[in-house]
């Protein structure tokens, strides 16, 4: 046994619940299965078989179950249940943390004997039916779970506002980053662009909480500029056809790239790194670019102020205007992007790690089971 495990607050079996993902929230679980291993615990992981497949849960030594929880929720809600009922029954889990809405509603009414933790990683936006029926969901997680964590004071305040009792901030930390593995002219000539000509670059979902829409409008006031910059967005999702129609229409020097497993290259490569969304938490993305010194513009919203500090600029979200003035204002001043890329690595360096993360999380785990440090 280690000495991380022999001082660890919390020993014993959790199960780990996440619906669908391809980002920011199966990575943290994915952290946490490594983690919790290396901590001393037994972890099972329930969840979509494309999570493992993308993550590799099993292959770190958890044992995996599929749950099939989908992004939306419907009809087929029940099965999960049921599937993840299977999965606890049997088993001595000391705790059951469920990660996002969508897993912790499967989760809460799968009734675990075990304590159930659940970590809110994102906002619910949307208004109408759907939105009613989400803030239903949201209810019934705030007041099922034994602790609530949010990746963000905002998520925090929401829960408590819900009934969630107690609920705190929780660690989050981005997966330690790997070093490039292609050079910075390796990577422009991908994209033919020369030396001299500044590469903006944005990782995410393409959907319309991104709002890459703006960064597309934005891109088009750019032609304008000597050099005109080039901007490449890496991620896939449903809004990539209308993204890629938009970016036809405007005529601009735009590349969606799809999935990428390169993001280091392309931050390695780039001059500024952009987000414009209208919601996020503490986004992969965002610490991607501060762990790599590259200057970022970010909408100031959810988590991300907190996150970043002075460490980046700020702008409204949704305001095409204050992001074409950042970008021109950040891309004509090479003192303030060396600035920023300054700032942006001691800000990183005041990030929990991901150590951390696990050692807060064990906490939470003690807190709820009342177990004793080294017992579970």
């Amino acid at each position: 046994m280690t000495d991380a495990a022999q001082a660890s607050p919390w020993q014993g079996t959790v199960a780990l619940v996440l619906g669908s993902s391809t980002g920011g929230v199966g990575q943290h679980v994915s952290s946490l299965v490594r983690g919790l291993l290396a901590n001393g615990c037994q972890v099972l992981v329930c969840g979509p078989a494309a999570t493992d497949e993308h993550f590799g849960f099993a292959a770190a030594g958890a044992e995996f179950v599929q749950v099939e929880i989908p992004a939306n929720p419907g009809p087929q809600d029940s099965g999960a249940i049921r599937a993840l009922r299977r999965a606890l029954t049997g088993r001595e889990v000391g705790v059951v943390h469920a990660h996002g809405l969508r897993a912790a509603f499967v989760a809460a009414l799968a009734r675990p004997t075990a304590p159930l933790v659940v970590t809110w990683h994102n906002a619910v936006l949307a208004r109408g039916l759907r939105g009613s029926a989400s803030a239903l969901v949201e209810r019934i997680v705030a007041r099922s779970a034994a602790l609530t964590l949010g990746a963000s004071e905002d998520l925090v305040a929401r829960a408590e506002s819900l009934g969630a009792r107690p609920a705190r901030l929780g660690a989050v930390a981005a997966p330690t980053m790997g070093a490039p593995k292609r050079s910075r002219a390796a990577v422009r000539a991908e994209f033919r662009v020369a030396p001299d000509v500044p590469l903006i670059v944005s990782v995410g979902r393409l959907h319309p909480q991104k709002r890459y829409d703006l960064l597309l409008e934005a891109a088009a006031r750019w032609r304008e500029l000597d050099p005109a910059p080039v901007t490449v967005i890496a991620g896939s999702g449903p809004s990539y056809m209308l993204l890629a129609q938009r970016a036809s229409e405007l005529r601009v020097k735009v590349h969606l790239l799809g999935h990428r497993t390169d993001v280091p290259d392309l931050l390695g490569a780039a001059d500024l790194a952009v987000i414009t969304s209208d919601w996020e938490a503490r986004q992969l993305f965002a610490q991607e670019a501060l762990h790599a010194g590259l200057p970022l513009v970010t909408t100031a919203v959810g988590g991300l102020p907190g996150l970043v500090g002075d460490a980046a600029e700020l702008i409204a979200p949704g305001d095409v205007d204050a992001l074409d003035r950042a970008v021109r204002e950040m891309l004509a001043d090479p003192a303030k992007r060396a600035d920023y890329a300054e700032r942006a690595r001691r800000q990183a360096a005041s990030w929990p790690t991901e150590q951390d993360t696990v050692v807060d999380v064990l906490r939470a785990y003690a807190a709820v089971t009342g177990v004793p440090a080294g017992q579970g």
